[in-house]
């Protein structure tokens, strides 16, 4: 007995549709690291600075530029949990340098200029 050619096809199309389904995914987020360094710079200055970070051993590091009057958040990428570090804050017309005390990082590191 020989299936008609109409049956044949809705098999296959029956088939199709069934292996190309919706299949369920799980999305996640890669996990938040543990701890983070940084520094929370606060500029008590009328002008801008440039925050820079040196860990023992190393090349000094730009951070990131500091608006005048205000709080920021800066991480310190690179830098080893524990690592000694110094920072510093120049002024934009590089009139004033500022520099933290020599400091074992570890998380986040609270500094206030001047």
């Amino acid at each position: 007995m020989r299936a008609s050619p109409r049956a044949a096809l809705f098999a296959i199309a029956f088939a199709a549709a069934t292996a190309c389904g919706g299949r369920q995914v799980e999305v996640r987020t890669a996990p938040t690291t543990v701890s983070e360094q940084a520094v929370q710079v606060t500029n008590n200055l009328s002008q801008a600075v440039n925050v820079y970070a040196t860990p023992t051993g190393a090349q000094e590091l730009f951070l990131r530029q500091v608006p005048a009057n205000t709080v920021e958040k800066i991480p310190v990428q690179g830098v080893a949990s524990g690592m000694n570090v110094i920072f510093k804050a120049v002024t934009l017309d590089g009139s004033r340098t500022y520099q933290s005390r020599n400091v074992a990082l570890t998380g986040l590191y609270v500094w206030s200029i001047p």
